[in-house]
């Protein structure tokens, strides 16, 4: 399979029909249709069905849609990274979650673009689940994570910041008038909480080995949806400190008690074979 007709398919699955997609590509339709018939033949399957108007992917041309973004992401971020003058340039992928960690590497970014102009970064925001995935892909260079990082499949360094964590909830909660909250403060308060798979984890210890009893009504990604949810009063957030700005609003953020923090990791994958962006990204990191 070619990269260019990669690109075809693509094309057309974002336009949703082929006359578009043809224009956009500057190719006829009949050549362009040509190009797809024998897309589908040399993978064997269908990958859409024709409609009145638009066409519609089927299973496997929604796979390919989502694995051929990834292909080209990484043939890109490939090819930025190796065409290169003679200064130190490229992109370097990194993601995470939400985290005052990030403010942390902000200022390692800015000594970097500082000494090397032409380096490039790309953030990608996602939980943790995801983002190892893509590193594992290759489609990010280094990821954010918190403790325990699975040694015998990543390098990593320990950040000097930690993550607190409390709960975000509508001033007019009896709640938002406390210093801290404990345990037996929240057992029967409507709660958000992240999605992430360490969540449950840690918050289980917190509460004495079990969070099944507590009033959970549903679950986030990233916080700033969640938190419109806590100003309108549908529930409190379980969440980490910094991320929302309650400044000027009907919200407040409570720590926990007993405090429940987590350290924070930059992790890569074993063997990794960085560009040079990356290679003085973590030099700089190690000099920390």
């Amino acid at each position: 399979m070619e990269l260019r007709v990669l690109t075809y398919f693509l094309t057309v699955a974002r336009e949703k029909t082929i006359s578009k997609a043809a224009e956009v590509l500057h190719l006829s339709q009949p050549t362009l249709s040509k190009q797809l018939k024998e897309l589908e033949e040399e993978l064997g399957v269908t990958l859409f069905t024709r409609g009145n108007r638009f066409i519609t992917l089927t299973e496997d041309g929604i796979y390919l849609m989502n694995r051929g973004k990834e292909i080209l992401s990484l043939v890109e971020s490939t090819t930025t990274n190796l065409h290169r003058n003679e200064v130190i340039s490229g992109k370097i992928t990194i993601g995470g979650g939400e985290t005052q960690a990030f403010e942390f590497l902000g200022r390692i970014f800015h000594e970097l673009r500082d000494n090397y102009p032409e380096i490039n970064i790309d953030l990608y925001s996602g939980n943790a689940d995801d983002v190892l995935e893509k590193i594992d892909k290759g489609l990010l260079d280094f990821g954010l994570v918190i403790d325990p990082v699975e040694k015998q499949k990543y390098e990593y360094i320990r950040l000097p910041s930690t993550d607190s964590w409390g709960i975000l909830v509508n001033k007019s909660d009896s709640l938002a008038n406390q210093k801290t909250v404990q345990p037996k403060d929240i057992q029967s308060t409507p709660l958000l909480i992240s999605n992430q798979s360490f969540v449950d984890n840690q918050l289980s210890e917190w509460f004495g080995g079990n969070i099944e009893h507590l009033h959970i009504v549903g679950t986030y990604n990233l916080l700033y949806n969640a938190s419109l949810l806590a100003k309108e009063g549908v529930a409190s957030v379980l969440c980490i400190d910094g991320i929302v700005n309650t400044a000027n609003t009907n919200l407040a953020f409570v720590p926990l008690s007993p405090p429940l923090t987590a350290n924070i990791n930059i992790v890569w994958k074993k063997d990794q074979i960085f560009s040079s962006a990356s290679k003085e990204f973590l030099h700089l990191l190690k000099l920390v």
